[in-house]
């Protein structure tokens, strides 16, 4: 098959997926349109045909998609479209998010030719999987978006395309949010960075001071576009403590999975 256009939808709330997402793209032979849906502004979708490509890439958070990335990629539609799934997560694990963006992608129109389940460093406690992705990933992920290119090359109208198995369960893991927060200090310059880019629509554009916290999904999207560095998670000792736990318990390397 001739791919006429390929197109990535992502959700990247600090930036880490999409540069999983880019280093998936070098390994490509052309080039891609990228579609940002992190923010709560973002409100369109698309249709996509049977030779044409899309990759969908977003964070594991506690081991299935954000919400908001899960409904967002509803929005896009495929007629037999081919398509590819990235979960980029901290070095824990990436439980259920495969299974859950393949039946996605399937539910949508879309055929799954191929996975990757990417580390990247952790957005709340950073010492994890730190400098990730790196050089070896960056490896992984070319050659990934290699044979996925060969692999889409090799279809016709008339052929059975395999789908990968991906490991996972369904029902899918409940994953009930962290217990961290982002808080406003008084450096604050009220520019609305924040309230325009919170993927969930948490903070308030009139006082981006003021956070909901049962909106709010500690993404650190807020966090990392300060540009007063006027926001951090609290509190401040219990995240430290989250983090040397976790680096005990899953500090050891693990390596970039792809699934053809």
């Amino acid at each position: 098959m001739n791919v006429s256009k390929v197109t990535c939808v992502y959700f990247s709330a600090t930036g880490l997926t999409e540069k999983v997402l880019d280093l998936f793209l070098a390994g490509l032979p052309v080039g891609a349109e990228k579609i940002n849906i992190t923010s709560h502004l973002f409100q369109n979708g698309a249709e996509f045909g049977p030779d044409e490509l899309v990759i969908f890439a977003a964070p594991v958070y506690g081991g299935v998609l954000p919400a908001p990335a899960a409904q967002r990629f509803e929005r896009f539609k495929g007629r037999g479209t081919p398509a590819v799934c990235l979960a980029v997560y901290g070095n824990r694990d990436f439980d259920d998010a495969l299974v859950q963006m393949q039946d996605l992608a399937e539910q949508n129109g879309f055929i799954p030719l191929g996975f990757a389940a990417a580390v990247a460093q952790h957005s709340l406690m950073p010492k994890l999987a730190a400098g990730r992705p790196d050089g070896q990933d960056a490896k992984v992920l070319a050659a990934f978006a290699r044979k996925v290119w060969e692999k889409v090359g090799d279809i016709s109208a008339a052929s059975k395309t395999h789908i990968p198995v991906v490991p996972g369960n369904r029902p899918y893991r409940v994953f009930n949010g962290v217990p961290f927060k982002p808080e406003t200090s008084q450096s604050c310059v009220h520019c609305g960075a924040c309230a325009a880019h919170c993927p969930t629509g948490a903070i308030s554009a009139a006082d981006p001071s003021q956070t909901n916290p049962q909106a709010c999904i500690g993404c650190m999207a807020c966090v990392r576009l300060c540009p007063s560095r006027a926001r951090s998670m609290k509190p401040k000792f219990s995240l430290w403590l989250a983090e040397k736990i976790c680096l005990f318990k899953y500090g050891k390397r693990k390596e970039t999975q792809t699934f053809m």
